[in-house]
């Protein structure tokens, strides 16, 4: 009898507190259910706050509901409909949309560079052999573009333990255990907590696609294990629902390497750094070397040229960095030589065809920026969410790419050249100042053309059209030297 009064009273609750689209007579109480346990499951509360309340200690499931379908792209209603019903019933995994280590850096990852792993039983499902294929693939995926290795032992103390498990197991006290065939496929704990990985037994794990493929299920969960929460871009690997693809042809999409290389960095052999040859050299004060083991991808230009034009150009940590197609130039006023190398070596994602760049020095941040897309950097390693479009930073739908942009540091506004207009923003406000775009020729006398790239030097704009250079004085709006673009390098 009690329970069936519980029954009765969390229903009312429920149903009070789950608002459910006017439109729809659609959603029973299975589904009501179902919502309160997903929510309870993959969008908590932080700790000490209870999903629901009673009416008397209102929680806004409005809130989770919102949270929920712009995660997945939904339309953003706030209502349970039978469209956020769908995408909640998909096979998924089970770590949190959210949580305190989504974003973590310096607690969420592991300390040393080679770990080991120990498979602790296997799947009836299929051969032990394939088993360890599909696993030693999937930590290939994150070993290929990190200065991370894994080593299978069968020792109990290896650094991440992987089983396969049934319903209810408390193996961690974070481990809520699993729910039977579909819904939850598997989990995994952070290095914070870690770092195990567990596969739901009741799934029918496959080599292929006939089932639940293990390899496409192991490496999300190896995400998790070194350190990465969930992506809401489809398509990514740590995306939460479980999107079956063509293991063989599998692709690591740029966001997942740009997340993970923000916690490791890439791989040792793209660079040498004599300090720190590794891990963390994102925080490391000079900008790696070029290496000397990279293969050109296209011929490279001469930098004497007369007619060499850049296609960017901007400083980092006390250097000048010019962009060419796929090459950089670098230069310093503490570097003898000037030296070039292939824009792979730093930015495996972005290879080459950036458009314009600038720094802020004080942030140690570089943003990047190619067609409708933009990247922000600190030194090699390109930080988490990124790219994001051009448009988020208030530009208007007509404006296609970015020709060129410079930090002024007396005003702190980032100014950006598109055609023969330019747009002020205000870094500190993170907005477009009012009054832009403005006509370049109006605020830049004698700068009637389109500026390729721009630069800001001793106080003076460089702003660079072609093979030629303008000197600019911003205050006195006026032009007052022209030269070779490539005069930075000493040539005549």
């Amino acid at each position: 009898m009690k329970s069936f009064l519980l029954r009765i009273v969390l229903w009312g609750a429920l149903s009070w507190a789950l608002p459910i689209s006017p439109k729809t007579d659609q959603i029973t109480e299975g589904d009501v259910q179902l919502a309160e346990k997903y929510f309870h499951s993959y969008y908590p509360e932080p700790e000490g706050i209870p999903v629901l309340r009673s009416k008397g200690n209102i929680y806004n499931m409005t809130d989770k509901i919102r949270q929920m379908q712009e995660f997945f792209g939904l339309r953003v209603t706030g209502q349970l409909n039978p469209q956020t019903l769908d995408e909640m019933k998909k096979p998924r995994c089970g770590v949190p949309d959210i949580g305190e280590f989504r974003t973590a850096r310096a607690l969420n990852r592991w300390p040393q560079k080679h770990l080991t792993y120990s498979i602790q039983n296997y799947t009836p499902d299929m051969d032990p052999a394939d088993v360890e294929d599909a696993i030693e693939r999937a930590w290939k995926v994150w070993s290929v573009v990190t200065p991370l290795t894994f080593t299978k032992t069968s020792a109990d103390s290896a650094d991440i333990l992987i089983s396969f498990l049934a319903g209810y197991h408390r193996s961690n006290p974070y481990d809520r255990g699993f729910d039977g065939n579909g819904g939850e496929l598997a989990h995994a704990f952070y290095p914070a907590y870690g770092g195990d990985a567990h596969f739901d037994e009741d799934e029918n794990w496959t080599k292929d696609l006939k089932g639940t493929n293990l390899f496409l299920v192991a490496a999300h969960e190896f995400g998790h294990a070194l350190g990465l929460g969930h992506s809401s871009i489809w398509g990514t690997l740590m995306y939460p629902i479980y999107v079956p693809s063509d293991p063989q042809n599998f692709r690591l999409h740029e966001e997942d390497i740009s997340r993970i290389q923000y916690l490791y960095g890439p791989p040792e052999d793209v660079y040498v750094n004599d300090d720190d040859a590794g891990g963390d050299s994102g925080d490391d004060d000079e900008f790696p070397q070029f290496p000397t083991n990279t293969p050109a991808e296209e011929p490279s230009p001469d930098m004497c040229d007369p007619h060499l034009s850049f296609d960017a150009v901007c400083t980092l940590r006390g250097e000048t960095l010019f962009f060419k197609d796929s090459f950089m130039w670098r230069t310093s006023l503490q570097r003898k030589n000037i030296e070039k190398g292939p824009l792979s070596a730093f930015w495996p994602t972005l290879k080459g065809g950036i458009e314009a760049a600038y720094e802020l020095e004080d942030k140690d941040i570089l943003f990047l920026f190619k067609g409708q897309r933009y990247w922000a950097t600190r030194a090699n390693v390109i930080l988490p969410g990124y790219p994001k479009n051009i448009h988020a930073l208030g530009f208007p739908e007509s404006i296609k790419k970015i020709d060129a942009a410079l930090f002024d540091k007396a005003t702190e506004r980032t100014l950006f050249f598109s055609g023969d207009k330019y747009w002020s923003y205000d870094e500190t406000k993170k907005s477009m100042e009012k009054g832009y775009p403005r006509k370049i020729s109006s605020d830049f006398p004698g700068i009637a053309f389109t500026v390729d790239a721009a630069l800001q030097h001793n106080g003076h704009f460089y702003l660079f059209s072609g093979s030629k250079q303008y000197e600019f004085d911003s205050k006195q709006k006026r032009i007052t030297g022209i030269k070779k673009s490539n005069s930075w390098f000493g040539c005549r």
